[in-house]
């Protein structure tokens, strides 16, 4: 590790919902990153399982709000996020309760943005958590012409391919570092999404505003994938992940190009609704891992 000291705070946002297993994971593993200049604020989205009380007694040094009702992905990290910009922290981490982290991801993540001054976000390499060397997340791209989003790299071996830093179209929300002025300039996460593609749509809009997305591969976690939502192979997920998708491309795809994105969407998704038919009614797992 070196300069740790002269590092910039980071506030780490943790959204969760019926996790307290998964929730106290990740805060253990937090405790190991060496990064020494972080706080935590976990926002509870009207858990039922004793997550908040659990949380609150294991992990006092915690800034722990809690919602009346299920704000989803967008409204319970926002909550967060309006809080911590009246604090000094420089950048926000907005982080899924189903992740480890490796110690030095942090450090990693906030060295990135020292690279160059227009750099907005930065995401990590997320591999699977049941799967180590599996990758789940190795940058976002959006094809406009097919209403496809997709990460790169999804489900290849982590071999040493996707070691190289660039510029990519979206960062997910699963983990992202957010330099703090860019959502004093274009705002929070838009609400309006539900959940699903509110990482898309944020990314989009800071680079409009000028600012770069980057993977950086050096910063590595573990993602247990849609834990919170029946897994990836779920109806309640291909609905949302369809609707929030569609909302999208009528925001920032032109006219001519849903002469593409609508035949090409319509076969995918038939193609998901079959495989998750099948997969619930022969109780198929992919593996030893989700999505």
């Amino acid at each position: 590790m070196t300069e740790i000291e002269n590092f910039p705070k980071v506030e780490v946002i943790i959204l969760t919902w019926n996790g307290k297993e998964d929730t106290i994971e990740c805060l253990n593993s937090l405790q190991k990153v060496k990064y020494d200049n972080f706080d935590i604020t976990i926002v509870d989205n009207a858990s039922t399982d004793g997550s908040a009380e659990i949380i609150a007694a294991e992990f006092p040094s915690v800034n722990l709000l809690k919602n009346n009702t299920n704000l989803m992905y967008a409204g319970g990290n926002n909550v967060a996020i309006k809080e911590a910009l009246n604090g000094d922290a420089e950048y926000f981490l907005i982080l899924n309760n189903d992740t480890i982290l490796h110690e030095d991801f942090l450090e990693h993540l906030v060295k990135a943005f020292k690279s160059e001054e227009k750099v907005g976000i930065v995401a990590p390499k997320i591999n699977y958590y049941n799967n180590r060397k599996l990758i789940w997340y190795a940058g976002g791209f959006v094809n406009i012409f097919t209403g496809n989003i997709y990460h790169r790299g999804l489900r290849k071996q982590d071999d040493g391919k996707y070691d190289l830093s660039h510029e990519v179209d979206y960062a997910t929300g699963c983990c992202m570092l957010i330099k703090r002025e860019l959502f004093e300039k274009i705002g929070l996460l838009d609400e309006a999404y539900y959940i699903y593609t509110e990482d898309v749509d944020f990314s989009f809009k800071a680079q409009a505003a000028g600012y770069k997305v980057v993977f950086e591969p050096r910063s590595l976690i573990w993602h247990k994938v849609s834990s919170a939502t029946g897994g990836a192979f779920s109806f309640f997920k291909i609905k949302n992940k369809f609707r929030s998708n569609m909302r999208f491309f009528i925001i920032y795809a032109s006219w001519y190009h849903w002469f593409t994105i609508l035949p090409f969407t319509m076969i995918r998704s038939f193609y998901i609704v079959i495989e998750t038919a099948l997969r619930t009614l022969f109780k198929i797992q992919r593996g030893s891992y989700n999505g």
